[in-house]
């Protein structure tokens, strides 16, 4: 099929137009697809056609049956999971990426790419209060960031005993220790599983009511180590006593890894930036883009303190690849084709500068607090300290609890997840995106209280 640049002008025009009238309608429609939506979804389905289908066709069943079957993760009133919403500038320069259809992988590929790439990751190194001279790599998310930085752990304790873990395996090999919170996320643990280093094979230590790692139940450490931090609990958005353990890690040689999916770039905000300042002390680190800074999906971040590591980590070499003496995007990443992921990170930073970025945490976290205290009024139980933008809550028992979670997704208000917390069933409100309003939070408090009524009438038979 040819496609002359009428037809592919018509066909962008025509995304461009549908990609409006989505974005025009999404704060007025309910959060969570309808049913009907969702069983629509069917019509997708069928064996592969033989024959071509015109661009135009496809594009219009694409947005007839998959827009109504989104989610609306960037209306404003989406708090599942830890979430954001792409910003303005992050979707166009999507839009511009896509366009430029350009391989990150080499600068030979694209210089473009490579030229954002490494702006937009010296800018997040500076905001996250990370030390000078750190390799940055551009991942899909914390998942691949968590691998990336403990791959460069690997590597560099290994390396220090004498084995070349990249060439020789791990069969054989000195034996490592990892140390992890009994609260550590599961990203990081898929991550130590896809190294080798094992899911269960790790020291598990206490943490306090908060989620945070208790330094006093800390193992002792030595120079085959890795000791895992987190920078903002998932469900209570707490910060484990970094400085105390960086420092007893420091005098033993022992790597510092952090996971700082969203609660590293409190580092940006002064209001917040106490509680990230301390991790700058670990040797290697993890987030993402797609969370607080509100990067489109998808965008992760790896930093290695030592930049030589992680590129000895992740390196490899082949008549065919074209290097320069300049940073190459594939020799710091454990992908080699990628696409340009650099491009929207470096526009939204962009657009938002120091102010901007702090103003959207500290929003955020504001309203998150008047989550909490919306709540509490209500008479419900917040169940964390909130010191980000993070709330749990409790409706009573679990299986109310569990109820209203279930009423408030089926609502469409808004859309809030569940999760335990010290064995308790909880709401979990995450507040991430730059799109909530003051007006949003009161919207769904009022949507909450309704959905907790309906269950309580519902349990005690009242009409």
């Amino acid at each position: 099929m040819t496609h002359p640049v009428p037809v592919r002008s018509d066909l962008l025009d025509d995304a461009a137009e549908r990609a409006r009238r989505y974005l025009d309608a999404v704060r007025s429609r309910r959060v969570a697809p309808s049913a009907e939506a969702v069983e629509a979804l069917r019509e997708l389905e069928g064996l592969f056609p033989d024959d071509e289908s015109e661009p135009r066709a496809v594009l219009e069943l694409l947005d007839r049956l998959g827009s109504p079957a989104t989610v609306a993760a960037n209306a404003g009133r989406f708090f599942g999971f830890v979430n954001g919403g792409a910003l303005p500038a992050s979707m166009a320069a999507t839009w511009l990426a896509a366009a430029w259809d350009q391989n990150a992988a080499l600068r030979a590929m694209s210089p473009a790419a490579a030229a954002l790439e490494d702006v937009a990751l010296e800018w997040a190194r500076d905001i996250l209060g990370l030390p000078d001279g750190c390799g940055g790599a551009i991942v899909t998310g914390a998942t691949l960031a968590n691998l990336t930085g403990l791959a460069a752990a690997r590597h560099a304790l290994l390396a220090r005993a004498g084995w070349d873990v990249e060439n020789d395996g791990l069969f054989g090999a000195p034996p490592l220790s990892v140390v992890v919170g009994d609260e550590v996320h599961v990203s990081l643990v898929k991550a130590l599983g896809l190294l080798g280093l094992g899911r269960q094979r790790v020291t598990r230590v206490a943490a306090d009511s908060e989620g945070r790692m208790r330094a006093d139940a800390l193992p002792a450490f030595d120079a085959r180590t890795i000791v895992c931090l987190q920078a903002g609990n998932v469900n209570s958005g707490a910060f484990d006593p970094a400085g105390e353990i960086c420092e007893r890690a420091r005098d033993a040689g022992t790597w510092v890894h952090v996971d700082g999916a969203f609660g590293l770039w409190a580092a940006a905000s002064p209001r917040y930036r106490h509680l990230a300042e301390p991790f700058g002390k670990a040797d290697s680190w993890a987030t993402d883009g797609h969370k607080w800074p509100n990067v489109g999906y998808d965008c992760g971040l790896a930093f290695v303190k030592d930049a030589r590591v992680l590129q000895s980590t992740m390196s490899t070499s082949a008549a065919y690849l074209a290097t320069t003496a300049l940073r190459e995007p594939s020799q710091f990443t454990p992908e080699m084709s990628r696409r340009a992921r650099g491009v929207e990170l470096w526009a939204t930073l962009r657009s938002l500068g120091r102010r901007g970025l702090a103003d959207l945490i500290e929003r955020t976290c504001t309203h998150a607090r008047t989550f909490a205290d919306g709540l509490r009024t209500r008479g419900f139980e917040v169940l964390n300290e909130v010191v980000i933008n993070q709330v749990l809550v409790s409706f009573g028992s679990d299986a109310a609890t569990r109820a209203v979670i279930e009423q408030i997704q089926r609502d469409g208000t808004c859309w809030c997840g569940g999760t335990e917390w010290h064995n308790r069933a909880a709401m979990r409100i995450s507040v991430s995106s730059w799109a909530t309003t003051a007006d949003d939070v009161e919207l769904s408090l009022a949507a909450i209280e309704h959905a907790a009524q309906r269950v309580r009438t519902s349990n005690t038979g009242d009409s």
